[in-house]
């Protein structure tokens, strides 16, 4: 293969960065390489890696509904009905009835007054934040929060500042700062950090939003479906659905699919609508995946035993994971981070347990600070208290095998 086929000598190319990349190869040449593993079948909480059955504990499938029959027939139904897929953008041939029909249950779940879906759940936050934010605005987003909220800051034509993860005396001295900006001031956080598991102090930022004048969004990705008393997210757990301005989730964890939305005030989503470029720019939600999400928030609602199971699960892993002696964090959540420190002992720890039998997700940085790389693992509704106790007895072995523990 000729390289640099279109530069002279010692001109710049643009491909010299990846040429140079040599970090990929080092972690396969070292059989450490923890990205892109290929899964040959699943059955929700197991799946066959290499021919091998392995505990998942490395999927967002919150509910375990990615495999229940009643999901599945009714998203083989409306495939029939519509076809695979729009193929066109909401704004033109690709609005389905069904589109609207979801976004009106949505908004109703999380109680807003309307809402909208879009393709994914990265979309959401891109779109939104950088239609919202004009050259005069400022938004305030927390240190950890999700890629999406980053990349919509940075498409947005204002002001962004961060605080420290989770620290509210931070935020009031960002917001302090912000106050000279003309504009309006928009703060963004998580629900749930989907790599600490911890949850925003949603009640102290509403406070000090309400003191600065501020608007508030969460992105409820790891909490909808799963917190809140019909488990509307974190922004319903704290009893601040009326406080919270924004609020948005996706599709591809509680709700097995793929997608995402936002939901506000229907003044605002209208705006959104005609404005957000990877909305009108992007091809619809295929029907299918619209059906699955509509199966999905029908079972929500009428099966809270589904939650509760969850959270039994959550905190049977959580607590045997730090009984055998591993820092979890300040982990509230579903998820529960088992934290190493450095790279390659992360990479290693997360091979010897895959070939041990379980599937978990190495983390590092940037996807958390320096030095603090970790094993990410959660849990579904649908795993079985032996399920988890077979994992616990690997991350015993594994654990003590690199002396962690």
């Amino acid at each position: 293969m000729a390289t640099g086929t279109h530069t002279g000598t010692g001109r710049a190319d643009v491909f010299r960065k990846c040429y140079d990349f040599k970090r990929a190869d080092e972690v396969k040449a070292a059989g450490l390489y923890p990205y892109f593993i290929p899964i040959e079948g699943s059955e929700g909480t197991i799946v066959t890696i290499d021919g091998e059955p392995k505990i998942m504990l490395g999927s967002n499938n919150y509910l375990g509904l990615t495999h229940d029959p009643r999901v599945i027939a009714h998203a083989e139904s409306i495939a029939k009905r519509y076809g695979t897929g729009c193929t066109g953008s909401r704004l033109l041939n690709g609005t389905l009835d069904i589109h609207l029909a979801l976004e009106r249950d949505l908004a109703d779940l999380v109680g807003k007054e309307a809402a909208l879906v879009f393709s994914t759940g990265f979309q959401v936050n891109q779109g939104t934040i950088s239609t919202l934010i004009g050259r005069d605005d400022t938004v305030i987003i927390d240190k950890l929060d999700h890629a999406s909220i980053v990349d919509g800051c940075q498409l947005a034509a204002g002001q962004t500042l961060r605080f420290r993860h989770n620290d509210m005396a931070d935020l009031e001295r960002v917001l302090k700062k912000a106050e000279s900006n003309s504009g309006g001031k928009l703060i963004v956080v998580d629900g749930v950090f989907s790599m600490e598991g911890d949850v925003a102090d949603l009640p102290e930022v509403v406070r000090l939003a309400k003191k600065y004048r501020a608007r508030v969004m969460v992105d409820e990705a790891h909490s909808v479906g799963v917190m809140g008393p019909t488990g509307a997210g974190a922004a319903e757990h704290f009893g601040l659905t009326d406080d919270v301005d924004i609020l948005m989730g996706t599709f591809s964890k509680s709700f097995a699919s793929m997608g995402g939305f936002v939901a506000t005030e229907a003044k605002v989503i209208e705006y959104v609508k005609v404005h957000a470029r990877s909305m009108i720019f992007s091809a619809a939600m295929a029907p299918y995946a619209v059906a699955t999400v509509q199966k999905c928030v029908d079972i929500l609602k009428t099966e809270p035993e589904r939650r509760e199971r969850l959270w039994r699960n959550a905190e049977y892993l959580k607590e045997g994971i730090q009984s055998l002696g591993f820092d979890t964090g300040a982990c509230d959540s579903p998820v529960v981070p088992v934290i190493v420190g450095e790279v390659m002992p992360t990479f290693a720890f997360w091979k010897d347990l895959l070939i041990a039998g379980v599937f978990t997700n190495p983390v590092v940085a940037p996807a958390v600070p320096p030095n603090s790389s970790r094993i990410r693992t959660s849990v579904m509704a649908t795993h079985t208290e032996d399920l988890l106790s077979q994992a616990l007895e690997i991350f015993k072995k594994v654990g003590k095998q690199h002396g962690l523990i």
